[in-house]
């Protein structure tokens, strides 16, 4: 199949593995219909075998080093390293609340949901994190929503920091060919750039929020001093480490995270807190394979025509203006269609112009997503935890407060990352 039905049947299929992948039911994975229609796409001829492969080649890297942070995460979890950041978000916000200065739970989050997801990537800010945070909320007292909101939010606009933190970093990375550390150092400023304005826009737009109680009760004067676990603070650190040595000697950060998971893998084995089986649904593989399969059907879009219509769109050029373009489309795209094919699409058009512009396709496909629920992975995983949590999540309240951030947050990145390429070249 080639031309027109091949470009209709692909698009066609695009869009209905992402509307599945946004309205699906509970207990139902993403890849319910997004490996379908990857099968689709390839017994028709709209993809070929060749080109099925070189996705394979591209993403498999990729999938094993999700599969091993997902482990090392919820092993993290196991062994009560989330617990410890929430008692000490809570320490932090009772001592805050009893000076009168309401609104450091909200700081606590930042910084917490900052580091986890660009240590540790953005799914566990919203998948193990985001729970602590309403245990944390409801210790204390306070309102919820403005401290959940920043976990989705800062799940996508604080992954730009480190090559790990995101899937769609790790894409760019292989496509730039920049180090860890080249990576971290011309992100470095963008991140904080892209934090600071969510900081100051969430302590305006919440701002009645964080000054109200949902219980008429006090704030407890004390807590517990959090017991940080030693073992997984220690391995996580190693593990980080070794993503700077692994870049050093051009091999996979996968491999560094796999040392990490085999580390507290064997640990609670040996113990007796998770079986073989356990590990393995850690490792989400239906999400894995929806992935994979989400990655050939946009191909089969891309080889049917949708990389000759953005071709003449993205502007040539590494300069502010250029710069800022790339980033403005990729934001769109990622709206559209989301961002982890938003990303795929794009990369190839602008890989020849250097590592500027991949980095902007980065700055709008990471904050961009956060004016709609479609636009990233994370979001819809954040929505998943929510209803469990009898969370009501309100499209047009995410919407505006989108509206909100994304532009200024976008703008003052590509700003940021424009300087950082004149210092560091």
């Amino acid at each position: 199949m080639h031309g027109l039905p091949a470009e209709v049947l692909s698009a066609l299929l695009l869009v209905a593995t992402l509307a599945w992948a946004v309205a699906r039911p509970p207990r139902w994975p993403e890849a319910v219909v997004a490996v379908p229609a990857a099968a689709v796409v390839l017994a028709t001829g709209a993809v070929s075998l060749a080109h099925v492969r070189e996705e394979a080649a591209r993403l498999g890297p990729v999938i094993a080093f999700l599969a091993a942070v997902l482990v090392l995460s919820k092993l993290c979890a196991d062994e009560g390293l989330f617990h410890a950041c929430g008692t000490w978000m809570a320490r932090r916000a009772s001592r805050a609340r009893a000076e009168a200065r309401p609104g450091q739970l909200l700081t606590a989050v930042f910084v917490a949901a900052s580091l986890t997801t660009a240590v540790l990537s953005l799914d566990t800010t919203v998948v193990l994190l985001t729970p602590v945070v309403f245990a944390t909320a409801a210790r204390l007292g306070v309102r919820a929503r403005p401290h959940v909101y920043a976990c989705t939010h800062l799940s996508n606009s604080a992954s730009l920091l480190l090559p790990v933190s995101n899937l769609t970093n790790l894409l760019a990375l292989a496509a730039t060919g920049l180090t860890f550390t080249r990576f971290a150092g011309l992100m470095a400023l963008p991140w904080l750039a892209a934090v600071a304005v969510e900081y100051v826009v969430f302590r305006r737009f919440f701002a009645a929020d964080l000054e109200g109680r949902e219980e008429d009760r006090e704030a407890p004067g004390s807590l517990e001093t959090p017991e940080v676990p030693l073992l997984p603070l220690v391995t996580v650190v190693c593990t980080l480490a070794g993503f700077v040595v692994t870049s050093v000697f051009g091999v996979e950060p996968a491999w560094a995270a796999a040392a990490g998971a085999l580390v507290l893998g064997a640990r609670a084995l040996r113990r007796g807190h998770t079986s073989p089986r356990g590990l393995l649904a850690a490792a989400g593989v239906p999400f894995l394979a929806f992935v994979m399969a989400l990655a050939v059907v946009v191909r089969a879009v891309v080889d049917n025509g949708l990389a000759d219509w953005l071709g003449r769109l993205v502007p040539d050029g590494t300069g502010l203006l250029e710069l800022l373009a790339v980033a403005g489309l990729a934001a769109v795209l990622a709206n559209v269609i989301n961002n982890l094919p938003a990303v795929l699409v794009l990369l190839p058009l602008t890989a020849p112009g250097g590592a500027g512009p991949v980095l902007a396709v980065l700055l709008g496909v990471n904050i961009g997503p956060n004016l709609t629920y479609a636009g990233s992975l994370a979001t819809l995983l954040w929505r998943q935890t929510l209803h469990q949590h009898a969370h009501p999540v309100r499209l047009r309240e995410f919407t505006r407060l989108g509206l909100f951030t994304v532009p200024p947050a976008l703008a003052l990145s590509v700003l940021a990352l424009w300087g950082s390429l004149q210092v560091l070249g």
